[in-house]
């Protein structure tokens, strides 16, 4: 595990992210968090359940949820919050980027 980890989550985070593993009968996987190219800024955020890590993934435990995250998308998450808020409108998980330089209004979307 790692000492300093690129990304945090929120205790709200955390518990939503357990319920949905619990709901999928995925308990015991990972946690996989990660950018990739699309979206209408360049970049959206990722997150999904996987069975095990990659062999360069960054991991951590949060409260029992085991999070991977691959080196690139590590670089641009950095000091990334994870929150997640039930509102029924702009509710779900909300990605705080610090090396965001714009997101769109969609929520999924940002440049860096």
């Amino acid at each position: 595990m790692q000492t300093t980890f690129p990304i945090h989550l929120t205790e709200r985070a955390i518990a939503r992210i357990k319920q949905i593993l619990a709901r999928q009968g995925k308990q015991d996987a990972y946690l996989r968090v990660g950018v990739r190219a699309g979206g209408c800024s360049g970049f959206e955020h990722v997150m999904l359940p996987v069975d095990a890590p990659r062999p360069n993934d960054l991991i951590a435990e949060f409260d029992g949820v085991r999070v991977v995250i691959d080196p690139k998308s590590a670089q641009i998450l950095e000091g990334a919050t994870i929150d997640y808020t039930g509102q029924l409108i702009g509710g779900g998980f909300h990605f705080e980027i610090p090396k965001a330089k714009r997101q769109c209004g969609c929520g999924t979307s940002f440049t860096v």
